[in-house]
């Protein structure tokens, strides 16, 4: 299968998908781990967590889906929302918790 298709079809198909290095109960980098405690701290319990360093391929290809350089990779309802950083700066501004609440309500 095409690679760009696999990742669609992964973004698409999961209300939360975080592209990160390791698992959630094992990050492998900082800014992964970062990105589960936010992900936790809104009350997220379940989201889709694809480990890019078990898949060179996807480790790369997501790169240019979203044209972001930078992993971990966050996508809602098949957005792609941003990096650690902007997952901390929308977590500060509250903006996350809403557009993660609306998911939980519907």
């Amino acid at each position: 299968m095409d690679t760009q298709k696999q990742i669609h079809d992964i973004v698409t198909s999961n209300d939360i998908t975080l592209f990160m290095k390791g698992s959630p109960d094992a990050p492998q980098c900082g800014f992964s781990a970062t990105a589960v405690q936010i992900l936790k701290a809104c009350g997220v319990q379940q989201f889709a967590a694809v480990d890019v360093l078990s898949n060179p391929e996807i480790r790369q290809s997501i790169k240019d889906y979203a044209n972001w350089p930078t992993i971990p990779q966050l996508y809602i309802k098949g957005e792609f929302v941003g990096g650690c950083d902007i997952m901390k700066e929308m977590y500060s501004a509250g903006e996350l918790q809403k557009q993660l609440a609306s998911l939980a309500a519907a």
